[in-house]
């Protein structure tokens, strides 16, 4: 009998006998050195610690919370994990070496032993720095034509993609998600928005009394509730990639789920115009360039990618009808534009935001930042079918960017 035999909330002091209980046949630990730290990028839901020791041996171990840190008021189920675990698994068959491996899963404990990145930088705080990785646009397109179109109904068969579906769906993690981004940010429903003072007028008339918006974005969350279309990773943003110069790898895969390929593509879209946010609060001209630039590469090469990969491996006898495919991409297309609105209104106005915002000092320069994220983000959701290339998306973030400053 081991205490790890029945569920608790681990401490750091826990950490290297856990490890050593769960790993000591796949890692030759040298114990006597073994040591434990928390990282200061846990997210918003999950405890996460890093345990090496002096002969160069390391991992990461990953446990649910009976409570999501974000809040207390939110619950999500201990499987989470389990959940992150068997996605991650799936991702790495599919797109080798860009996300972390997975060493173990405990039911029990509701934890997990994953590869550990600290070599990397999580992508947030790399753009924080205003780093470029020429590599970034080449890479994540691959990752996600791999993990979003083998998981298709045009290429998986149908009856191995229902069972998938039931296996892969975390029900309290979608009602979080359709309450984050496809309700509050438009109604203020729980009264847990984080709206800047200053902007709340603005906010108030862009988004909480625009009935048109409101019809689209309900259509966006419906065809998010509906359309099992592909396993997503679900939460695809910044702090949920490790970068370094020559590869990067993503994480955090808990909101997976089967949903519309575009709120995977959607999200790097809007985390990415985050980053070019901060950039121009700081006057970094060739980040945003480099920023817009691997939107437009990031775009363009997904849909090239995809439509060779498409032909390759399409199993579905109708999809192979002339003219799917060119439909099917081009409603991808629309949901990419539609969602990354949605991530937009909801990163900024939110419970939920992000630093890259909130973290510009200069009123002025936030409230530019908050108001392009908004009129851009009414673009995308209002406009869907009109953004068909990454030039399309490139060119509606330089528009919202002008439209801003007129009104300041």
């Amino acid at each position: 009998m081991s205490r790890f035999d029945t569920y608790f909330l681990m401490k750091s002091d826990d950490i290297v006998e856990y490890t050593l209980l769960k790993t000591k046949d796949m890692i030759d630990w040298d114990e006597a050195s073994m040591h434990v730290l928390v990282p200061k990028e846990h997210g918003n839901l999950n405890y996460v610690f890093r345990v090496w020791d002096d002969k160069g041996h390391s991992i990461y171990i990953k446990q649910a919370g009976l409570e999501t840190r974000i809040s207390k008021d939110m619950t999500a189920s201990l499987d989470r994990n389990k959940l992150e675990s068997e996605i991650l698994m799936v991702e790495e068959k599919l797109a080798p070496g860009m996300v972390p491996h997975i060493y173990f899963y405990d039911t029990t404990m509701s934890a997990c032993g994953m590869e550990d990145c600290s070599e990397f930088l999580v992508m947030r705080k790399a753009m924080l720095e205003h780093k470029m990785y020429d590599h970034f646009a080449e890479n994540m397109s691959t990752f996600l034509v791999n993990t979003l179109l083998m998981t298709s109904d045009v290429v998986l068969d149908h009856k191995v993609k229902r069972n998938m579906t039931a296996q892969f769906t975390s029900p309290d993690l979608c009602d979080i998600t359709e309450k984050l981004v496809f309700m509050e940010p438009y109604n203020d429903l729980n009264h847990r928005n984080n709206v800047f003072e200053a902007n709340e007028e603005f906010v108030r008339k862009m988004l909480y009394e625009d009935e048109t918006l409101h019809l689209e974005v309900a259509k966006l969350k419906f065809k998010f509730m509906t359309n099992y279309q592909a396993l997503m990773q679900g939460d695809l943003h910044t702090g949920s990639i490790f970068i370094k110069d020559d590869a990067m790898k993503v994480f955090d895969s808990e909101f997976g789920t089967f949903a519309p390929m575009g709120y995977d593509t959607g999200n790097v879209v809007a985390n990415l115009i985050f980053a070019y946010d901060n950039g121009l609060a700081h006057g970094k001209k060739e980040f945003c360039a480099w920023i817009l630039d691997t939107i437009e590469k990031t775009i363009d090469l997904f849909v090239e990618k995809f439509s060779i990969k498409f032909d390759q491996e399409v199993t579905e006898p109708m999809a192979k009808v002339k003219g799917f495919k060119e439909w099917y991409l081009a409603d991808i297309l629309c949901d990419t534009a539609g969602y990354a609105g949605t991530e937009l209104h909801r990163r900024t106005v939110g419970m939920a935001n992000v630093v890259d915002v909130t973290g510009i000092e200069c009123e002025k320069d936030r409230l530019l930042a908050e108001r392009l994220n908004i009129i851009a983000g009414k673009n995308f959701i209002l406009n869907q079918k009109k953004f068909k290339t990454g030039k399309d998306f490139k060119n509606a973030i330089l528009e919202a960017y002008e439209d801003a400053k007129t009104t300041l």
